[in-house]
């Protein structure tokens, strides 16, 4: 059907709705994969096109499960992997919130950066951190993403693992070197943040282990 819209009307690829969103953005959404192959082959296609709020179609290919044929489609029409969306975040934002390991292997194999800070000063990894995705983590530390860096409400990564209560985060983040005496806007620590006794034990256990001082002296 698809097909015999364009065959009928090329210039639909190009319509916007009214969220400035092309057809490519909704079969993105759908992981329509054989409609947007089919809309790449257009011409006038453009992979990089941004919707009213900046997002592309990698973007959105990179946030939503089972995306895999989808991204690895875009990434091979050369989607443009560090384009931002209006308010800073790349496609890398995207996945490492959705804890797509893969996706995130295939961003940073086509030059994805690590590095780029959002509107709200958070990196990759502050997001990885917030959901407790372990290899997301280590993936972003392998790939330069500094440890330390806090976002506009003054949190590390690290505050933000204890915060949602991912010890196994917050440990991988202490060995890489993540400051502990770091306090947030509110003047928190990161072990501060810890949601129950649990989850505090745990890690203060894991950081004796490890010879770390989670308290200034």
């Amino acid at each position: 059907m698809v097909e015999s819209l364009l065959n009928a009307n090329p210039r639909l690829i190009s319509r916007r709705d009214d969220d400035d969103r092309l057809p490519l953005h909704w079969a993105c959404s759908y992981n329509r994969v054989p409609i947007v192959e089919l809309l790449s082959e257009s011409k006038g296609f453009d992979v990089d096109a941004q919707d009213g709020a900046g997002w592309t179609a990698l973007m959105i290919a990179s946030s939503i499960q089972d995306g895999d044929a989808l991204v690895d489609l875009l990434l091979g029409k050369s989607a443009d992997v560090n384009t931002k969306t209006n308010n800073g975040q790349t496609a890398l934002h995207f996945t490492a919130s959705k804890s797509n390991l893969d996706t995130a292997r295939k961003l940073l194999a086509h030059k994805a950066t690590a590095r780029v800070k959002d509107k709200r000063g958070q990196l990759p990894l502050h997001r990885a951190a917030a959901v407790g995705n372990v290899p997301i983590v280590k993936l972003m530390l392998e790939n330069k993403s500094p440890v330390n860096a806090t976002d506009i409400d003054g949190s590390t990564a690290l505050h933000h693992a204890i915060a949602e209560g991912h010890g196994d985060t917050a440990v991988v983040l202490l060995k890489a070197g993540a400051e502990t005496d770091k306090r947030d806007a509110s003047g928190a620590l990161a072990i501060d943040l810890a949601p129950d006794a649990k989850v505090r034990t745990y890690i203060e256990k894991a950081a004796e282990e490890e010879g770390i001082e989670l308290r200034p002296s």
